[in-house]
């Protein structure tokens, strides 16, 4: 059986972040499940980065449909967890559901993935204290004032817990991401 990855996001969801992990849990022979408040066509956003602006912008990305809502997910029937960035986790943070569940995927001491924005999510399920974690640069407040090291990598492993500051990191992140997911795995002959 493949290993099922539980992907967090919702509207205003990062486009990129969302289609690039999808597509590379289901080229490894992962089985990528997206998970968002509801069953529905989701609309996801582009962040990039325009000369002359001091902050990111935001265009409309693709869309794409959820699999599940958080009311269906069953943490048992998962590896690893990834909640992804853009603008979904702003919301995504107060959402009940959503902190159950990645609070139970910690109990049980199972991977968790967080790229870019996510950590907000992270954050409210008061998972970052005394960890060393990166995200997008204007997100390193919310972790040092809950207890938790900002670090400047691309990609940050602090135990069970990976992270990676943005779409530009998924080189760095994503290495780090499968090499968690292949430790305990034995060659077959």
């Amino acid at each position: 059986m493949s290993k099922r990855i539980l992907l967090i996001t919702g509207d205003a969801g990062e486009s990129y972040e969302c289609l690039y992990a999808r597509h590379r849990f289901m080229e490894a022979g992962m089985e990528p499940v997206i998970a968002a408040p509801s069953r529905k066509r989701m609309n996801l956003v582009i962040h990039d980065f325009e000369p002359g602006w001091d902050t990111y912008i935001e265009r409309i990305g693709y869309l794409q449909e959820s699999d599940i809502a958080f009311d269906e997910v069953n943490v048992d029937d998962y590896e690893a967890i990834l909640l992804l960035g853009g603008r979904a986790p702003e919301y995504l943070r107060h959402d009940p559901r959503v902190i159950a569940i990645v609070k139970e995927f910690a109990a049980k001491d199972k991977w968790l993935f967080a790229i870019c924005h996510g950590i907000q999510i992270l954050i409210a399920a008061e998972l970052v204290a005394h960890r060393t974690l990166t995200c997008y640069e204007n997100v390193r407040f919310e972790v040092e004032v809950c207890d938790g090291t900002w670090d400047k990598r691309e990609a940050v492993r602090d135990g069970k817990m990976v992270t990676g500051q943005t779409w530009q990191s998924h080189p760095e992140f994503y290495r780090e991401v499968f090499a968690c997911l292949a430790e305990g795995e034995t060659a077959v002959v």
